[in-house]
């Protein structure tokens, strides 16, 4: 299994989708597996399918019509969950010590190497 991994730093104001839009565009991988956050129709849900890219987003609790998804591949988000949960013990992460977008994306690659090397 190939797993496809990227940063994009937006503003704390932005939402999620923001990033997404720019890192799905350039992503490789075969499969994109997100949370309900990006239950999006237009922006994910029609654009990764028409680029040959399967899905794996459970819908939210709100849609009418739930979305067909693999259960098994969505309990593999876990793993990037657990990521994140690492990063943020961090403290200059979690409280965004780094002023400039620069050191602050910076901090997040050495971070991030630290918690793949653990």
């Amino acid at each position: 299994m190939h797993w496809a991994t990227g940063f994009h730093l937006t503003s704390g104001q932005a939402n999620g989708l923001e990033g997404a839009d720019v890192l799905l565009a350039q992503t490789a991988a075969e499969t994109v597996i997100a949370d309900k956050g990006y239950d999006a129709q237009a922006r994910v849900l029609e654009l990764l399918p028409a680029q040959g890219k399967g899905v794996v987003i459970a819908s939210r609790s709100s849609k009418k019509a739930a979305q067909d998804y693999n259960p098994h591949l969505c309990q593999a988000r876990h793993l990037i969950e657990n990521f994140f949960a690492r990063l943020k013990q961090r403290r200059a992460i979690a409280t965004r010590y780094n002023k400039t977008a620069r050191n602050f994306l910076g901090a997040i690659h050495l971070a991030a190497t630290g918690v793949w090397l653990a």
